[in-house]
């Protein structure tokens, strides 16, 4: 199992491939496949984290960085048989608008994952560094600069055409956010870590995560008003694809399937640089059915599920999505705190009891659901769900403290909690304080642009 290979590496290696010839689907083998392939099986073993940054110029942060200068900070990165894998195994890719992704390897403990992925964020740095370049950590780039594609991959192109008929959303997510993802293992048939009941606590724990860590409170260099903008750009997007499978209390691997088969399609892979648009309105099932110019392949399907963005994202693994991106190393404190809650049962089951008055079940489809909006605008300046947060936190440090080795990480997660929830601040508070004040977050200037 590999908890956190980039999808979007993954979708490029299988659009290199072309489409498979097989036997046709069917809905009944598609649904199998989902359920089979999507939700890995056993006791939680694995965690892992991809982080993704803005990059910006250091001397002139206002000015939109050229792509070639991204290409040849990236192409610095010591070689590797695998393509642009860091030292410690972690794979780097670009999103639609530069963005840069880490996407750590799968490891066995959460120090051992946190400890990988600092030493490969320290090469990655580095390089970038060297280009005159830094990597900046925030749900929403907060700059007044001009937001472009930088990718013309077909995917990417028949995306874009798939959001704008919607309105900017989808630009602007494509191109103006970064987030912190968490990798953790889907769970066992039964007992403590069942899968049903780590699959509820994950869309349970959704709010107070994009409450604690919102870092997204600025757009085109204004206040929007959100403290998770970010959070906010995703719940005005395409529902069939960004909203939470309805699980109806049943297995989540039905709701998944179904799902997977009755979100629209963004795009249809086509050969000889045909365009990959997909017909407006087409869902998979549809398709399965006999609508569009061919059948289905089992790789098109495999294909259509990277392309959906719920909040919690099963890869075999689960991937919680919903986490503003991160200052400097801030993202070490979401990850520890979403593994200890998940992979400990006793704080698992404190989580439960302090998510409950929020009434935050899977069945709310998040993220549009009125506790969600009230992370994303308040965070935990909202008193429901700072007191949330603060349960959960503490339940984490318990978790942390039976954890061989984890001292360190203990620390880091209490020295937030203590700066942030516990004062009813976020992230994004010291973005809005340094806007204030005119002062900036990031270093000054060396010279005027």
């Amino acid at each position: 199992m590999s908890p956190n290979r980039a999808p979007a590496r993954r979708a490029a290696q299988q659009a290199r491939q072309g489409p498979q010839a097989v036997t046709p689907l069917t809905e009944s083998s598609a649904e199998r496949h989902m359920s089979g392939v999507c939700f890995k099986i056993g006791p939680p073993r694995l965690v892992g984290v991809e982080v993704e940054w803005f990059v910006h110029d250091d001397r002139c942060p206002g000015l939109t960085v050229a792509p070639e200068r991204v290409a040849a900070a990236i192409a610095s990165l010591p070689p590797h048989p695998d393509g642009q894998v860091l030292p410690a195994g972690s794979l780097i890719t670009l999103e639609p608008g530069g963005q840069v992704e880490l996407s750590s390897p799968p490891a066995d403990s959460l120090t051992s994952c946190v400890e990988a992925t600092r030493r490969d964020l320290a090469v990655l740095r580095s390089a970038f560094a060297a280009q005159g370049l830094r990597l900046t950590g925030t749900g929403t780039d907060p700059l007044d600069r001009d937001r472009r594609m930088v990718l013309d991959h077909p995917r990417y192109l028949a995306m874009e055409r798939f959001f704008n008929r919607a309105g900017p959303w989808g630009r602007i997510m494509m191109t103006g956010t970064a987030s912190v993802q968490v990798c953790v293992d889907a769970g066992a048939d039964s007992g403590p870590h069942e899968l049903g009941r780590r699959w509820r606590l994950a869309h349970q724990l959704g709010p107070v995560l994009v409450a604690a860590f919102a870092n997204s409170p600025l757009l085109d260099g204004k206040p929007t008003g959100y403290r998770s903008t970010r959070q906010t750009v995703w719940s005005r997007m395409d529902p069939s694809r960004t909203l939470a499978p309805a699980t109806d209390g049943g297995d989540p691997r039905t709701a998944w399937s179904s799902y997977v088969l009755d979100a629209e399609l963004l795009c249809i892979r086509r050969p000889d640089g045909r365009p990959w648009t997909a017909p407006a309105g087409l869902t998979f099932r549809d398709w399965l059915r006999g609508a569009g110019d061919r059948r289905p392949t089992l790789a098109d399907l495999d294909y259509h599920r990277t392309t959906l963005f719920p909040p919690v994202r099963p890869h075999g693994h689960l991937e919680l999505r919903m986490i503003d991106a991160q200052p400097g190393d801030g993202w070490v404190v979401p990850a520890a705190l979403t593994g200890a809650l998940l992979d400990d049962p006793v704080a698992a089951d404190a989580a439960r009891a302090a998510l409950e008055p929020l009434g935050t079940d899977a069945d709310a489809l998040p993220p549009r659901s009125a506790v969600w909006q009230r992370a994303a605008t308040h965070a935990v300046g909202d008193p429901q769900l700072r007191r949330a947060a603060l349960a959960c936190f503490a339940a984490a440090d318990a978790a942390l403290s039976r954890l061989e080795g984890a001292e360190q990480l203990r620390a880091t997660v209490a020295e937030f909690a203590d700066r942030y929830p516990a004062r009813g601040r976020c992230p994004a508070d010291d973005q809005l304080d340094a806007l204030r004040s005119g002062t900036r977050l990031s270093p000054p200037e060396a010279t005027p642009c």
